[in-house]
């Protein structure tokens, strides 16, 4: 299986069409439809259903196409990762992370480096817990932060000196609202939006379970989410109060929505991490040992 041959599938998954792919790579129609057609053959899986004018991936197209994505991204990964073996150090960074207002030291740490090493680029991925750490075990993220409880067991990590805070967004004419805090009773008998992470019961260590104690199974959750800003969009329109993380969702005077911390106060820490035994690249290197100055410092009060 050719990675040019993977560029094609790509590009067709992507334009709908060969005759739109096809012009998008410079090639011919019939080429283009015979490397799919030896693509399927080799694979031993019809991957397009096609008709006149358009083409619809299969089930094992969608998954090859998942795939491909994976491979090429690596293969540009890597190939970045050598050409940046140079005197100048250059290169990317790839950083995978749920929303928190901790990014503000990552993006700290960034800004000092950009001074002297400005051919270094990063990358930013968005996702909750698992989708971070799924694609650092695949070797597609250098850097992941987690927001706890999360497992480490399987990474390196250093401690951001930091807390997120947990609390309720919910619309400013929200009967919630005229208090200054939250406490468990008052959410037993509202609709509740709430992060994944947070209500996932596989840990061994899950506070923001325990923070509610026996009233948890209780709670009415209509909606869960992994990232914050689709939530308020729910909780804007009235679908229900969202358990999230204070400062990512926007609460400014302008905003219909509201923040109140819950009641007894409950943090979650953060963590960034790496796989173990990793092979980093001279700009991953780099960054690395900036953050490691950076919030050993900070842990140690210098």
């Amino acid at each position: 299986m050719e990675l040019r041959v993977l560029r094609y599938f790509l590009t067709v998954a992507r334009e709908g069409s060969i005759t739109a792919a096809a012009d998008v790579l410079h090639v011919t129609q019939p080429t283009l439809s015979r490397q799919l057609k030896d693509l399927e053959e080799e694979l031993g899986k019809k991957l397009f259903i096609r008709s006149s004018h358009s083409i619809i991936l299969t089930e094992e197209g969608l998954l090859l196409r998942r795939r491909a994505e994976e491979i090429i991204d690596m293969v540009d990964k890597v190939e970045s990762e050598f050409s940046s073996m140079e005197e100048t150090i250059s290169g990317d960074v790839y950083i995978g992370g749920g929303e928190t207002d901790a990014m503000k030291q990552i993006a700290s740490i960034i800004k000092e480096l950009q001074v002297s090493y400005p051919n270094i680029r990063y990358h930013l991925y968005s996702g909750n817990s698992e989708d971070v750490t799924e694609r650092l075990d695949k070797g597609l993220l250098d850097f992941g932060i987690l927001i706890q409880p999360a497992d480490l067991s399987k990474y390196n990590y250093i401690d951001i000196p930091a807390k997120d805070v947990w609390g309720v967004v919910m619309r400013k004419d929200s009967p919630l609202a005229m208090k200054d805090a939250i406490q468990a009773e008052d959410l037993l008998n509202v609709p509740i939006i709430c992060s994944r992470q947070a209500i996932k019961q596989t840990l061994s260590k899950n506070e923001f379970s325990n923070w509610f104690g026996e009233d948890f199974d209780k709670l009415n959750v209509v909606t869960t989410y992994n990232l914050a800003y689709n939530a308020s969009i729910m909780v804007e329109e009235g679908i229900g109060y969202g358990l999230v993380l204070d400062k990512i969702v926007n609460t400014s005077s302008d905003s219909n929505l509201c923040f109140r911390p819950l009641e007894p106060r409950l943090e979650s820490g953060l963590n960034i991490v790496w796989k173990k035994h990793q092979v980093f690249s001279a700009a991953a290197d780099l960054f690395l040992k900036a953050m490691q100055k950076k919030f050993f410092n900070s842990l140690s009060g210098k």
